[in-house]
């Protein structure tokens, strides 16, 4: 379901279940390669992408509505996971290979990077569709992240992002090729990997602490 591989300075963590979606099992194995990578010396930066169609369609809804999870618990993790991934004490970049929605869009938002395929996917918060208001952190992430043009669009509309439209309105910092996807993140990531990860901690919280404060307090 991940799997986690080294090339020099920069980890990548590929995911490759279906669309990837959040469940308590894939949130834990997420936080496990956070772990080896956070206990990494520097240089070293992260790298996170997908297989085949999906980045993330979000929150495993099925699981909710089998019973398996509580939504309220289920929510509540994926944005622990937000969190964790804004405060990130080492360089982060989302290679977007494909669909990214809901809290699946979300989390890339907690990246300090997100490079995006140029020709294929859309990036989509689908939540007013759908019926499911964003909670006060998922809000004070989004619009911490995007432009407030943006992220009204993004957050009352649902408008499906593509590639370049994502490149266009900042969502994302680049589109490429899918060929070159992973190699284009790599590269940014390592160009940023041997940054000291006691003072990117830092900057980070001087910018993030209150959004992470909100996104934990439920």
């Amino acid at each position: 379901m991940m799997e986690l591989t080294r090339q020099g300075s920069v980890f990548v963590l590929m995911m490759n279940s279906d669309d990837n979606r959040f469940n308590v099992e894939s949130m834990r194995a997420i936080h496990a390669a956070l772990d080896e990578v956070e206990a990494a010396a520097v240089p070293s930066a992260l790298v996170v992408t997908g297989v085949g169609k999906f980045f993330s369609n979000g929150l495993d809804l099925a699981m909710v509505e089998s019973g398996e999870v509580d939504l309220v618990g289920l929510a509540r993790a994926a944005q622990e996971l937000m969190a964790r991934t804004l405060l990130f004490r080492r360089p982060t970049v989302a290679a977007i290979n494909g669909h990214c929605f809901a809290a699946g869009a979300m989390w890339t938002l907690a990246f300090d990077h997100r490079i995006m395929r140029a020709d294929r996917g859309f990036w989509s918060l689908p939540e007013v569709d759908l019926g499911i208001p964003f909670t006060r952190g998922m809000t004070d992430l989004i619009m911490a992240r995007l432009t407030p043009q943006t992220a009204t669009v993004a957050m009352t509309t649902g408008n499906r992002y593509g590639g370049e439209a994502a490149r266009a309105a900042g969502i994302v910092d680049n589109a490429v090729p899918e060929d070159t996807l992973v190699s284009h993140a790599a590269e940014l990531a390592e160009a940023l990997s041997a940054k000291s990860a006691e003072t990117l901690s830092t900057i980070k919280g001087m910018m993030y602490q209150g959004v992470a404060d909100s996104l934990r307090s439920g």
